[in-house]
């Protein structure tokens, strides 16, 4: 596997790079439905996927990309659960010190379905056997950590949680935000941004929690909050301010035929995180995290599409390779020119997408 910090590492660096902890899910993702199910009838998916998904979509992203990641999470001793924890520790490479496994508690559940570019979800789960407090115990050393802002358990408005003792032992705080179903958009939510380093939710969120109308000033609200705020907007890219060196930054996405959507703001925060603890330039960082995001778009399934380094690799050598020189083309070779210092140090068996994802061609003669 591809080291992206391996001119970073020393004996005496944290054990792991990453450190997650969440829910994680059975997902089965149906893509390419002509539309959305009525009651009474049925539909067709032109592909399924089932995979772990909820905090595994970022754990498995993470990993893929080179980062040594660690997961806490709850799981069920049901066929599911063995299914997701051998996936996530066996083919992944997860680190799993912090899991359990648990009778008599069945697996949460997922059903994703993609419609026109969206996806709608209907999930069934009960409480974790054990919260975070308990399950975690001291977090491992980590460069950094990722966290759910409007997540209790994680940002406590009474006392210190896991987060905050990562924190202080030297990780950085990645924070996201999911949809809030009871649609209060509460601010002591964003009063929590003094805990962390780096904010990314989309743009419907940050403009629902700051009370703006677009994108961009919902990113200058929130950069007033936090060091770094990235805003994610779908097909207009990606908007970000790194109030650190005093860096803003608008990339945009990359043309694409989207297959499935599911996961891929988690690639992107993935890939994110990749960049920072590089020590990236901050618009770099977020041209890669959209390259990462567009790779993931194109294939089915949640954590399975995440692509690993020999797919970054194969899409550079074939842009490379590219006549196209109309301008979006020459656009993206100038934007991504910085592979160009990475990519020949990437092996060519570098980890790829999950084999149950459609194979590029190029893959199977790189393996052969």
């Amino acid at each position: 596997m591809f080291d992206p910090l391996a001119a970073l590492r020393s004996d005496h660096g944290p054990d792991f790079d990453v450190f997650v902890w969440g829910t994680v899910f059975l997902d089965m993702i149906f893509a390419g439905m002509p539309s959305a199910p009525t009651p009474g009838t049925e539909v067709w998916a032109e592909g399924l996927a089932s995979c772990p998904g909820g905090i595994a979509n970022f754990a498995t992203a993470s990993r893929r990309l080179g980062l040594r990641t660690s997961l806490a999470a709850a799981f069920s001793d049901d066929d599911y659960g063995d299914f997701c924890w051998r996936t996530l520790e066996q083919q992944e490479g997860v680190d799993l010190s912090r899991s359990r496994q648990f009778a008599e508690w069945h697996s949460p559940v997922t059903v994703s379905m993609s419609v026109n570019h969206d996806r709608s979800m209907v999930s069934h789960g009960h409480p974790s056997p054990l919260d975070a407090e308990t399950l975690i115990g001291t977090p491992p050393a980590a460069r950094a950590v990722l966290a759910d802002l409007a997540e209790p358990e994680a940002f406590s408005n009474t006392g210190s949680t896991w987060v905050d003792r990562a924190r202080a032992g030297g990780a950085l705080v990645f924070a996201d935000v999911g949809w809030d179903p009871k649609g209060a958009w509460s601010a002591d939510v964003l009063a929590r941004l003094d805990r962390c380093d780096v904010f990314m939710p989309n743009a419907v969120e940050a403009m629902a929690y700051t009370g703006t109308d677009t994108a961009l000033e919902s990113l200058y609200d929130l950069a007033d909050r936090v060091p770094v705020a990235i805003v994610t907007n779908g097909s207009q890219g990606a908007l970000g301010i790194d109030g650190n060196t005093g860096e803003e930054a608008q990339v945009p996405s990359l043309r694409v035929r989207e297959v499935d959507p599911t996961g891929a703001g988690d690639v992107f925060g993935a890939a994110m995180l990749v960049g920072t603890l590089s020590q990236w330039p901050l618009e770099q960082r977020m041209t890669f995290a959209s390259l990462c995001a567009g790779l993931a778009l194109q294939q089915y399934g949640g954590s399975l599409a995440a692509p690993g380094w020999g797919d970054i690799a194969d899409w550079w050598s074939d842009l490379s390779a590219n006549p196209s020189c109309d301008a979006y083309h020459r656009s993206l070779r100038r934007r991504f020119a910085f592979l160009d210092d990475i990519v020949p140090h990437v092996p060519v068996l570098a980890t790829r997408r999950a084999a149950a994802t459609i194979a590029r061609r190029s893959d199977v003669q790189d393996v052969g």
